[in-house]
């Protein structure tokens, strides 16, 4: 078993901007990949089972960090099902958004809200079901393990809140190079 502190720098790395980082820009369909590098939409989607694997070493590190004791192990088993349930719902999603964005065809403001609350929607659905998968299994926890819990948590929102910004960004840029 791998140490906290080892394990939390994976889930760094695992959840730094540059992992799974698919900031899609409109206008010319293409994808931030690694290091800042430019590909197209169909050279920078992850293969699904690629995107299985990068869920596995996630699954394994959350559980590795956490270091649950053989009484805690029997609450894993859903906080796991909801995590990959979470993953595959997010595969789809960015799956339907670049095969959106190559069709390249007008935009249907009416029907993009739509979409976009049904996919909200789902993945709301999808945070309750894994928030209440991790219930059982949080009130196990120790004060250290919750703690690490806390970091690994921080650490993951933290990138989430980084790729948001690059997005944003990046959509501003495009926005000030149209007009």
């Amino acid at each position: 078993m791998i140490g906290a502190g080892a394990a939390i720098a994976v889930v760094g790395f695992l959840a730094g901007p540059w992992a799974g980082s698919s900031a899609v820009r409109a206008g010319d369909v293409t994808t931030t990949g690694a290091i800042g590098e430019s590909a197209t939409v169909s050279q920078a989607t992850v293969s699904q089972a690629n995107f299985k694997v990068l869920t596995d070493a996630r699954i394994g590190v959350v559980k590795a960090v956490l270091q649950l004791t053989p009484e805690q192990q029997r609450y894993w088993p859903p906080v796991e099902e909801a995590i990959r349930a979470r993953a595959e719902g997010r595969y789809h999603r960015l799956s339907a958004l670049v095969g959106h964005l190559q069709q390249r065809g007008e935009v249907d403001p009416i029907a993009a809200m739509r979409t976009r609350a049904d996919s909200l929607g789902q993945r709301s659905a999808e945070l309750k079901r894994l928030g209440d998968a991790w219930q059982p299994l949080y009130q196990t926890l120790g004060p250290d393990q919750k703690e690490r819990m806390r970091l690994v948590t921080a650490r993951i929102i933290g990138g989430l809140r980084e790729a948001i910004e690059t997005r944003r960004r990046e959509l501003v840029e495009d926005e000030d190079d149209e007009g």
